[in-house]
C-alpha cells in the first residue's frame, strides 16, 4: 500500500510541475514586446533634408514596426502628432524649421503592441538660400550692396571714391584717415572687400593692414606718420596706392583692382 501511494504522489508531483511549466509557457508566449533602446533619428535637421528613423531594440519577437512623426517646440516638448507622416522617412519641410522632430515607433506581434519613443533632433534650420544667377559675374536680380562673394569673374571692383581726415595734410598730421568706397556691377557697393592702402614713395606713413569694406561700400584705413615725410620740401600731393580684392582670390587676380589716388598736400 506504502509503496503505491509513494507512486501516485510522484505521478501528481509530475503532474503539477508538467502544468507548471505549460503556464509558464503560455505566460510567455502571451507577452507584447518590451522596448530595450530606443528608436533613434539619423540625417540633418535641416529643411528638405531627409530623416530616418531606427526601430530601437526589443524583446517579445515584433512582428511589425509603425511609425509616426511628432512636431515638437525647440526644447523637445510640446509634440503633436504630424498628420500622414507614418513612413520610416520624413522629408524636412518649412513648417518644421526652427521645431524639433520626434519620432513614436509602435512594435507588435501577436499578444498586443507597444510604443516608444526617440529624444529629440536638432532644431530644424532653414534649408541655404539658392545661390544667385549671375551674368557676366555679377548677379541678375537684387539690387543695392552686393557682398563681395556673390561676385565672380570677369566682374572687377573698382575704387571709384576717396577722402582723407584732414582733408589737407600737413606737416603736423601724425594720425591720417583714409577712406575708400568700391562698387562693381553697375556701381553698386561691394560689402566684404579687402582694401589695401599705402603712400608711395614708402615710408611718409605706415602700412597698415587690410581692411574690409562695410555695408556701404567703405573702408575706413588709420595711418600714422613715419620718418620719411614729407619726401619733398616742395611736396603738394601724397600719392596713395589702393587695391582691393575678395578674400580668398590671389592679390592680383580674380576680381581685384588696382589704383593710384592722391590727397592735397601743404607743407
Amino acid at each position: 500500500m506504502t509503496r503505491r501511494t509513494n507512486l501516485l504522489a510522484l505521478l501528481a508531483a509530475g503532474a503539477v510541475t508538467v502544468l507548471a511549466v505549460a503556464g509558464l509557457s503560455q505566460a510567455a508566449g502571451t507577452a507584447a514586446p518590451k522596448n530595450q533602446s530606443p528608436p533613434t533619428i539619423s540625417g540633418k535637421a535641416e529643411e528638405g533634408q531627409t530623416l530616418t528613423a531606427s526601430t530601437g531594440t526589443w524583446n517579445g519577437s515584433p512582428t511589425s514596426y509603425a511609425y509616426r512623426w511628432r512636431r515638437c517646440d525647440g526644447n523637445g516638448g510640446s509634440c503633436a502628432t504630424i498628420s500622414g507622416a507614418t513612413d520610416k522617412t520624413y522629408v524636412l519641410k518649412k513648417v518644421d524649421v526652427d521645431n524639433t522632430l520626434r519620432v513614436r515607433v509602435t512594435a507588435k506581434n501577436a499578444d498586443g503592441s507597444t510604443d516608444a519613443t526617440s529624444v529629440p533632433t536638432g532644431v530644424v534650420t532653414s534649408a541655404p538660400a539658392p545661390p544667385p544667377t549671375t551674368k557676366d559675374g555679377c548677379p541678375t536680380s537684387g539690387s543695392g550692396t552686393l557682398a563681395v562673394t556673390s561676385i565672380a569673374n570677369p566682374a572687377r571692383l573698382l575704387v571709384n571714391a576717396q577722402a582723407a581726415s584732414p582733408s589737407t595734410i600737413t606737416r603736423s598730421t601724425t594720425d591720417l584717415t583714409l577712406r575708400f568706397h568700391v562698387v562693381a556691377c553697375n556701381g553698386r557697393p561691394i560689402q566684404g572687400a579687402l582694401v589695401y592702402a599705402t603712400a608711395v614713395p614708402f615710408e611718409q606713413f605706415n602700412v597698415p593692414a587690410e581692411v574690409t569694406t562695410d555695408a556701404s561700400g567703405w573702408a575706413t584705413v588709420s595711418m600714422q606718420q613715419a620718418g620719411r615725410f614729407p619726401a619733398s620740401s616742395r611736396q603738394q600731393l601724397l600719392a596713395v596706392f589702393v587695391r582691393a580684392r575678395k578674400p580668398g582670390e590671389p592679390l592680383l587676380g580674380g576680381i581685384s583692382t588696382r589704383r593710384l589716388v592722391s590727397f592735397p598736400v601743404n607743407l
